[in-house]
């Protein structure tokens, strides 16, 4: 959900347009920014960018993805990341696969106490 400029809230869904979404990513950028009392100049030098970089995106032109991870990063806003695309769940087949591999039991070649003797019938008595 994005509020547009008139404060409406906006869902995003497939038809919004990509523009309509980097503006509204632009708008975040700049009011965290400015929550956080950072300059463009300070954002831009924490980040690692170029100052008309980081005034790209805050204005929603397209910038490279490592530009926008980061910006995030300076904002303290990089675990947001994992929202966007959770990791994929496992598929029973893969669990099924998984659980094969797991060890059932111990190896032959168990480690035994120094002081134990070798297990023996107790035919030799």
């Amino acid at each position: 959900w994005f509020l547009d400029h008139r404060g409406s809230v906006m869902k995003i869904d497939e038809t919004v347009s990509d523009e309509a979404i980097l503006k509204e990513l632009g708008n975040r950028i700049a009011q965290t920014r400015l929550n956080q009392n950072l300059t463009q100049s300070a954002l831009s030098e924490e980040a690692g960018i170029s100052l008309p970089t980081e005034q790209r995106a805050e204005h929603g032109h397209p910038v490279q993805t490592t530009t926008l991870i980061r910006i995030l990063r300076a904002l303290g806003l990089a675990e947001n990341l994992e929202s966007l695309i959770p990791p994929p769940a496992i598929s029973p087949v893969q669990q099924l696969k998984i659980q094969g591999k797991r060890r059932k039991r111990a190896s032959s070649g168990s480690v035994r106490s120094q002081d134990e003797a070798p297990w023996s019938w107790g035919d030799d008595e």
